[in-house]
C-alpha cells in the first residue's frame, strides 16, 4: 500500500514556520553591521558584549527571575489546591470553578492586564512587583490546575482511603502520600509557568513603571529608539535560555512522566 507523503510535508511546512524565525533571529544576531539586517554583511560578538554592558537589560533579566519565580510559586499553590478539590470532590460550584479557573486562558492577554491595572493596581495603589506577581499568577493557574489534575485523576484515590482509615489526617496524608506522587507534574507546572511569566509581554506592559520593567518590556523600549543587533543577541540568549530549562527539565524528570 503506498504511503502519501502529503502529511510529511504538511509538516515539513510547520516545522518550517517554526524554525526558520528562530534561524534568522540567531544568523542576525552574529551580525556585524551597525544596524539590524538579514543576512549580515559581517559577523561579529560585539552585540552579545554590548548587551552585557547595558544595565537596564542586567535589572529586567533580574526582576523577570524575581517575579516569574514568585508568580510561578503562587500559581501552583493556588493551583494545586483547585485541582485536588475537583479531583476529590464533588460539589454545586464544581462546574463554574472549572470554568473560572479555565477562563484566564480564553480571555486575550491584553484585556487582562488593562482590568488588573484598572482595578487592582490603581484602586489599591499596589508596587510593581506585586501586581506583577499577582496578575502572572492570575494568569498561569489555569495551566497549573490542568497539569496536576491531569495527575491527579490517574492517582486511585485508594491510596487515599486506606491512610485515613488507619488513622492519618486528610493533611499528613496529602503531603506525605498525594504530594510525591504527584510531584513530576507539580515540577513541570513549575517549570512551564515559570517561562509563561519570564517572557509574557501583554500583563506586563500594563503593570510596569518607569525603572522597574521586566527584561521583555525593557527589549521594547530598547527598541522604540535603536535598531540594532543587540535585541536579537538578547533574544538568542532567552532562546537558549528558555531552551535549556525545559532539557534540564525532560531530563531529570521527563515531562512526558508528569500525566503518568
Amino acid at each position: 500500500m503506498k504511503t502519501s507523503r502529503f502529511p510529511l510535508i504538511v509538516l515539513m511546512i510547520l516545522l518550517g514556520f517554526l524554525i526558520i524565525p528562530f534561524l534568522v533571529v540567531l544568523i542576525a544576531a552574529f551580525g556585524g553591521d551597525p544596524s539590524l539586517r538579514f543576512p549580515p554583511s559581517s559577523f561579529s560578538l560585539k552585540w552579545f558584549k554590548e548587551i552585557m554592558s547595558q544595565k537596564a537589560f542586567i535589572k529586567g533579566f533580574w526582576v523577570s527571575v524575581k517575579v516569574a519565580g514568585l508568580s510561578s510559586l503562587l500559581s501552583i499553590t493556588i493551583g494545586v489546591s483547585i485541582a485536588y478539590a475537583l479531583a476529590r470532590y464533588s460539589f454545586r460550584a464544581k462546574e463554574l470553578v472549572q470554568l473560572i479557573a479555565t477562563l484566564p486562558v480564553i480571555i486575550p492577554q491584553l484585556v487582562v492586564g488593562l482590568a488588573l491595572l484598572k482595578y487592582l493596581v490603581i484602586k489599591t495603589n499596589l508596587s510593581v512587583i506585586p501586581a506583577l506577581v499577582i496578575g502572572h499568577a492570575a494568569l498561569f493557574i489555569p495551566y497549573a490546575v490542568r497539569i496536576v489534575l491531569a495527575s491527579l485523576s490517574n492517582l486511585p484515590i485508594d491510596i487515599e482511603q486506606s491512610a485515613v482509615s488507619l488513622g492519618a489526617s486528610r493533611f499528613y496524608t496529602f503531603f506525605r502520600i498525594v504530594l510525591p506522587n504527584i510531584r513530576d507534574a507539580v515540577l513541570t507546572s513549575l517549570i512551564l509557568t515559570f517561562i509563561l511569566s519570564f517572557n509574557n509581554v501583554p500583563v506586563s506592559l500594563f503593570l510596569t513603571d518607569v525603572g522597574i520593567a521586566t527584561l521583555p518590556i525593557q527589549m521594547l523600549s530598547y527598541m522604540e529608539y535603536n535598531f540594532d543587533p543587540s535585541i536579537a543577541a538578547l533574544s538568542t540568549l532567552l532562546i537558549i535560555f528558555s531552551a535549556a530549562v525545559v532539557f534540564i527539565t525532560e531530563r531529570l524528570i521527563g515531562l512526558s512522566q508528569a500525566f503518568k
